[in-house]
């Protein structure tokens, strides 16, 4: 064999003498050829001189002989109750002349990248294109071009002439937007399916999902929260709690290397040994078994059996035992800890309990969290805990407790916000609500309300009693908007008027020139005279400088009636000022302080009872336009 090149040190590849050979498997020749000569398969090529394709039913009993069939035949099998038959079989083989890659034949497909791939199961067959490629036209092109997508298909072991009905037409296609073009670049990879057997239907394993054990998925660079282990799972009416899969077989399918795909035998292991009860429905069909909540609650297992219950007894809530429960506000999970140790927590250090009620016999411990709709607390709170609930009862108090109805029976300098507030005995704490009500009122007692605050026996000083009807958040955030809009409101009218001022002097500087061509007009029209395009222009402009000044005029009294309206909805944010009320039914005794904080005018006003003092009922009094003071007064 003949080398090409000259160089002695570097061994070039070797030229292949055409060969022709006849198999099933040319991508294996094609290797073997090349591991003889020593190079590497991709220097050789092929021409394809013979396709044959045979086929045969399998028999048991006797070897049966294939039988080969033409192009024409394949078109013409009945191609599901054929192919699905797991006793037809068929394969190919082909007459291929293998030689080295000649650089002139290289021309057509230079710069068309073209790629034949196929699905895992070789099912679905694709033609990709690379962007970037081009191509030119010319008159053998489909011819090649089909040519160049069946030795794809041979080397990659795709059988030719068989499931590919729509390769012709793929081809066509390609084929005319060139002859148009002429020249065709592909500015984005294009895909194309040119051949497509008979998908299998995968066989489904049966399988036991648990959709209540609600894993949360983390994202990224988040930490677990090992506190939050789920020690009971809350569950929704009509909830899907469990769903059982049942086993299928599969259906049979034909590849498009002409491989039959028997379906496996589905694995069963999964079935249901369990019972429910009554709170659990069951809802089953072909497919799968499903099982749903009758009721709110969580779901327990019990003697082999799913049932949903409401309430649950733990002796702490902690990091060791339980880890922090959050069912939900909604769940009618009803969770009572009775834990009374007093050296002990109830529910632990940064523990979040999240239930429809709990009743907790001791302590809520450091920055741990109760959020219920109705809570009781018999123990104490501590400074850094935060309870949150519509109907909450604590009896020591030191933390943070949020709600509607909050009755604590001592308050130690912690923080109650609600709605109607009820305190047997207040040490020192802040306490704001719409109605606050004080047995025993000790000293450094921060009460606010917007409505009455009442205090049964003073016994301290260093107090401060306010009422401010803008206690509420969204009330602030209202306030802040209204005046937001009004601030608007007046930059808006004040362009509004300097814009009317302008066109009003204009329309006053052009009304005796608008009153001359007005005339004019009138006389031309008289005496039937065509009247001059430049009067009626500056008639008509007149015109509509005066529709532009009415329009003004309009929009002007629109956005004055929009700010007075807002402007009275402000002074409406202390419409009850003047009804609230701040009693003590006991003598004042040390240094105290009563306010009354207005909102229109923005003022604060302040109140210094004498000690010793039986003046019981305060009130605000109006005694001028924007003077008021604090006075005692009947009920």
């Amino acid at each position: 064999m003949a080398l090409f090149g000259s160089d002695k040190k570097t061994k070039t590849a070797r030229k292949v003498r055409p060969t022709v050979i006849r198999t099933q498997n040319v991508a294996k020749e094609i290797f073997n050829i090349a591991k003889s000569y020593e190079i590497k398969p991709e220097l050789l090529d092929f021409n394809i001189l013979d396709i044959q394709t045979y086929t045969r039913i399998k028999s048991d009993k006797q070897e049966t002989e294939w039988k080969e069939v033409s192009q024409d035949e394949l078109r013409e099998l009945d191609d599901e109750k054929t192919y699905l038959n797991p006793d037809f079989q068929i394969k190919q083989t082909y007459e291929v002349e293998v030689f080295s890659k000649r650089v002139q034949e290289e021309d057509f497909c230079k710069n068309f990248i073209t790629a034949v791939g196929a699905n895992a199961t070789k099912c679905k067959v694709y033609l990709s294109i690379s962007a970037g490629s081009s191509i030119d036209y010319n008159p053998r092109f489909e011819d090649n071009f089909i040519d160049l997508i069946n030795k794809k298909k041979i080397r990659a072991g795709i059988l030719v002439y068989v499931f590919d009905e729509m390769l012709p037409d793929v081809v066509s296609k390609i084929s005319a937007r060139i002859r148009v073009a002429q020249h065709l670049e592909f500015e984005k990879s294009e895909t194309h399916l040119i051949a497509e057997g008979f998908e299998p239907t995968p066989t489904t394993d049966d399988a036991l999902i648990l959709h209540f054990e609600k894993n949360k998925e983390l994202k990224d660079n988040e930490k677990i929260d090992y506190a939050s282990r789920g020690f009971i799972q809350s569950v929704k009416k009509d909830e899907l709690l469990i769903e059982y899969i049942k086993p299928k077989l599969g259906k049979p399918g034909r590849n498009c290397r002409g491989e039959y795909m028997n379906p496996s035998e589905p694995v069963v292991k999964h079935e249901p040994t369990f019972k429910v009860d009554s709170t659990i429905k069951v809802v089953e069909d072909e497919e799968s078994i499903k099982y749903y909540a009758n009721e709110n609650g969580y779901i327990a297992f019990e003697n082999e059996t799913y049932v949903i219950k409401n309430e649950v007894d733990v002796g702490e809530i902690s990091f060791k035992t339980t880890g922090s429960i959050q069912s939900g506000v909604d769940s009618d999970v009803d969770i009572s800890v009775k834990e009374t140790d007093a050296i002990k927590d109830a529910v632990g250090t940064g523990m979040i309990v999240e239930v429809s009620k709990i009743n907790i016999e001791g302590n809520v411990g450091s920055n741990a969290k109760v959020i219920a709709k109705e809570a009781v607390i018999h123990g104490q709170t501590h400074k850094t805990a935060i309870v949150q609930a519509d109907d909450l009862e604590i009896n020591v108090h030191k933390g943070k407790a949020y709600g509607k109805n909050i009755r604590v029976t001592r308050l130690e300098h912690g923080k109650i916000q609600g709605e109607k507030v009820k305190v047997a005995q207040a040490l020192g704490g802040i306490i704001l609500g719409k109605e606050i009500d004080i047995d025993i009122c000790a000293s450094h007692v921060k009460a606010t309300a917007t409505k009455r605050i009442e205090i049964q026996k003073l016994q301290g000083s260093e107090n401060v009693f306010t009422i401010d009807p803008l206690l509420k958040k969204d009330a602030k955030e209202d306030l802040d908007s209204n005046q937001e809009s009004i601030e608007n409101l007046e930059l808006e009218l004040k362009e509004l008027k300097q814009e009317l001022k302008k066109q009003t002097h204009l329309i006053k500087e052009a009304t005796p020139a608008f009153i001359e061509i007005k005339k004019r007009l009138m006389h031309y029209k008289k005496n039937g005279v065509k009247m001059p395009d430049s009067f009626v222009k500056k008639y008509k402009q007149f015109q509509s400088m005066q529709e532009n000044v009415k329009n003004l005029k309009a929009e002007y009294e629109v956005t004055q009636d929009q700010l007075n309206l807002l402007t009275t909805r402000t002074s409406s944010f202390q419409d009850n000022i003047l009804d609230a009320r701040i009693i003590n039914r006991d003598k004042w005794i040390g240094y105290n302080e009563i306010k009354f904080k207005l909102v229109d005018p923005p003022i604060e006003v302040v109140y210094k009872p004498m000690e010793g003092s039986h003046e019981q009922v305060f009130g605000l009094v109006q005694l001028d336009e924007g003077e008021y003071v604090i006075r005692p007064m009947s009920e």
